[in-house]
């Protein structure tokens, strides 16, 4: 979890005291209140009574389930820690947690504090806007950042920074070619799968952000002899040729810089040569 402020550490030390918890407990139930995005959190702390679920609007369960005392205690430390959270900004998804500072008297006697260290103090080689990742990696020369709620994934290759988005996988864990600066992988419901096959969202180079996804600047290998009269693509277009230019055509596919329909039409063209 990203350090807390010295505000961010009175206004946890103050809820401890005030729920009559520890400091460590309160500190695990706020991450855990995070990763449930301040809606709800499954725990896991002695003081909880070991394992436990909470969702906003009072469902609270705990493994000691005939003790309301506890329940009730859980339950409002949760409300507490997801209001906190919720006036963080770009900490939480905005549209899945609002603030309910008009609801709460005792948040509204309390200013609102920064509960977190600036991100300026630190050291992050990712675009600022990303916030802080659900896992960082590096090995042989490349690092990687994944950040599962905005679904990006930003690799850094000698200070060549490309972020690329993850579409609907849920990424399990990564893995690279024993070389340096080798291709990375990544293994989610679909299997394993190549980082270059990902969309690019965008390309920063010592912090300046390039031109959004570069290959859409490179000209199309196909437009040449798809333009071209049949009596030349007879000469000129070899069978290997044809199956090289396919390759490519469902690379840009891939890329999302052809549509599904357009790849199809681009390569029953090119077999129809052969």
């Amino acid at each position: 979890m990203q350090a807390l402020s010295p505000q961010g550490q009175q206004a946890i030390d103050n809820i401890a005291q005030r729920h009559g918890f520890s400091t460590n407990a309160v500190l695990s139930m706020l991450t855990s209140v995070m990763n449930g995005n301040g809606r709800m959190a499954q725990f896991n702390h002695p003081e909880f009574s070991g394992s436990g679920q909470w969702m906003s609007g009072g469902m609270t369960m705990v493994s000691d389930m005939f003790n309301n005392y506890l329940k009730s205690r859980v339950n409002n430390l949760c409300t507490e820690l997801a209001q906190l959270i919720a006036n963080q900004p770009n900490l939480v998804n905005t549209g899945n947690v609002q603030s309910q500072n008009q609801n709460n008297p005792l948040q509204n006697n309390r200013p609102a504090v920064s509960l977190f260290v600036s991100p300026a103090t630190s050291s992050d080689w990712w675009p600022s806007d990303l916030r802080w990742p659900n896992s960082t990696g590096a090995q042989n020369g490349v690092r990687y950042a994944h950040f599962a709620q905005a679904r990006r994934l930003v690799i850094d290759v000698n200070g060549k920074v490309t972020v690329y988005d993850t579409l609907d996988h849920q990424i399990g864990g990564f893995s690279q070619q024993q070389s340096y600066g080798g291709s990375l992988s990544f293994s989610s419901q679909y299997g394993v799968m190549d980082v270059s096959k990902l969309p690019v969202v965008s390309v920063h180079i010592n912090g300046v952000m390039q031109t959004a996804n570069p290959p859409l600047t490179t000209p199309t290998p196909t437009a040449p002899s798809l333009t071209s009269s049949p009596s030349q693509s007879s000469h000129s277009t070899t069978e290997t040729d044809i199956f090289a230019m396919i390759d490519k055509l469902a690379d840009l596919r891939n890329r999302g810089i052809l549509t599904e329909e357009e790849f199809t039409s681009k390569k029953m063209e090119l077999l129809a040569r052969l």
